[in-house]
């Protein structure tokens, strides 16, 4: 527990290590919802992901849990087509939610009608939901599908976190003028947060910071 006296890079500290032990813990798939009659029932808070088809969202995930393979990761775009929850913490402190990605051009018109009614109602009826993380690709910066996705959320005024991934497959200098592309783009949303997390989960970089913040989400 924090005290008045600690200073804010300690109380970080403490809060990456509290973190870092409950990911390391309980973390199981709780069920796979194709529609919204199969959501769990709102017992706990929850993290949902959103991103492009092959952004990294399942390497995200495992990366963050420390295990190889708890989501499924796939090379076909549009494959999840249901929110998957996770489960993490003993007892359950809060729920990951792995939501179907988005921006699959060769997906029937009848899938992604059915993708965005799911996501929607979704995002504007689950009053657990603490945050959207949207992951974006640091090799391409914010597509329009990240944007369609970013003014859902601001419509359903569900606070999110941009997350940039795959940060190690690109220079420093390239990823430096993605971030200052990300963040200008984000001041235009009203309700991105400010701070960009920048992320390897092949590497691991980002992953302390983005687990403590995750916390820190699901705890407000």
């Amino acid at each position: 527990m924090s005290t008045p006296e600690e200073r804010p890079e300690e109380r970080a500290e403490d809060r990456a290590e509290e973190a870092r032990r409950l990911f390391s813990g309980r973390v199981e798939f709780l069920l796979s919802a194709p529609q919204l009659k199969f959501l769990p029932e709102p017992d706990f808070p929850e993290i949902a992901f959103a991103g492009r088809s092959n952004v990294g969202k399942s390497s995200l995930i495992n990366a963050l849990t420390g295990r190889k393979a708890i989501a499924r990761t796939s090379v076909t775009p549009g494959r999840t087509q249901e929110l998957n929850f996770f489960e993490i913490g003993t007892p359950t402190v809060f729920r990951l939610v792995d939501m179907p990605g988005y921006g699959f051009a060769k997906a029937p018109v009848k899938v992604v009608e059915r993708w965005k009614d799911l996501v929607r109602t979704f995002l504007r009826g689950r009053q657990v939901l603490k945050r959207t993380l949207v992951l974006i690709d640091s090799r391409h910066g914010i597509k329009p599908p990240d944007e369609e996705m970013m003014t859902m959320l601001d419509e359903a005024a569900v606070g999110y976190r941009l997350v940039l991934t795959k940060a190690d497959k690109i220079k420093a200098s390239e990823l430096a003028d993605t971030l200052a592309r990300v963040e200008a783009q984000a001041r235009k949303h009203v309700a991105a947060y400010p701070v960009i997390h920048v992320t390897s989960s092949e590497k691991g970089m980002g992953i302390p910071e983005l687990r403590a913040a995750l916390l820190e989400d699901a705890s407000a």
